[in-house]
């Protein structure tokens, strides 16, 4: 079956305009213009734009690196053609401007609804052994971290970012559950999730589910986000928001399950 591609739509309107700078934008590209994201950016919901760094590498070879001062292994990205393509996105006006980067704050849902509030933001994705200093210090205004780990550029975070972003855009998903439903929205991880058939491999759809009686699911996902987050996460229960109900039911948990901690 083929790929679903779409194209990205150029919409001044758009409710969500990410631009990221990257020196693959076909790997942005081949990302961001399918599935769910494509759908909403060729409908003009959102925008994601990839902008390739070397159209501003100045010269004939059009370079975006060199060597590091001090000495040391790799390469370092040149500022000039990063601030060159940084320009050209902002056109003068302060857009904020975020670097991928192994040594930003940690990314959360928390941030990634930050984010959103802005309406527009720029990702800046790093190679080699990093960026020029001086464009940081001049043009970003966070670095931001998908993890403790370290990957040979910043697109697959940039990409992970923005669909994170996108996502809870107005119209980008059928429903605004569909995201609030699910794990870290309030510090909890989603419950467990079931479809036919309702017996597989000696395996059966919980009883509850196949009720029908709408309150007694509610209750039951409840208690089962809570015990997941209290065995898999439990340091995430202490920045949740809980209801009556899901304090008590967590209280009850603790005291069949005890502290994980």
């Amino acid at each position: 079956m083929a790929t679903e591609r779409y194209a990205p739509a150029d919409n001044p309107d758009a409710l969500m305009k990410i631009d990221i700078m990257t020196l693959f934008p076909a790997m942005i590209d081949a990302c961001m213009q399918t599935s769910v994201i494509g759908r909403a950016a060729a409908k003009g919901i959102i925008s994601v734009r990839a902008t390739n760094i070397r159209d501003f590498a100045p010269g004939r070879n059009m370079r975006t690196d060199d060597y590091p001062y001090g000495g040391g292994q790799g390469l370092v990205m040149l500022a000039e053609p990063l601030f060159r393509c940084h320009q050209h996105l902002s056109a003068g006006e302060h857009v904020h401007t975020i670097l991928m980067s192994a040594q930003g704050q940690p990314f959360t849902q928390e941030t990634a609804r930050r984010l959103l509030s802005y309406g527009r933001f720029i990702l800046v994705c790093g190679h080699y052994e990093g960026v020029d200093q001086r464009f940081i210090d001049e043009c970003v205004d966070e670095e931001i971290s998908i993890g403790d780990f370290v990957l040979t550029g910043g697109e697959l975070p940039a990409m992970t970012v923005a669909d994170c972003v996108c996502r809870m855009v107005p119209g980008v998903l059928s429903e605004e559950n569909c995201f609030t439903d699910e794990s870290y929205w309030n510090n909890l991880l989603e419950y467990p999730q079931y479809t036919r058939p309702e017996v597989w491999h000696g395996r059966a759809v919980p009883p509850v589910l196949l009720s029908g009686h709408h309150g007694r699911i509610v209750d039951w996902r409840m208690r089962e986000s809570l015990k997941r987050t209290l065995l898999r996460r439990p340091s995430l229960l202490g920045g949740a928001k809980l209801s009556r109900e899901e304090a008590a039911a967590l209280e009850e948990l603790y005291l069949h399950l005890g502290d994980p901690e």
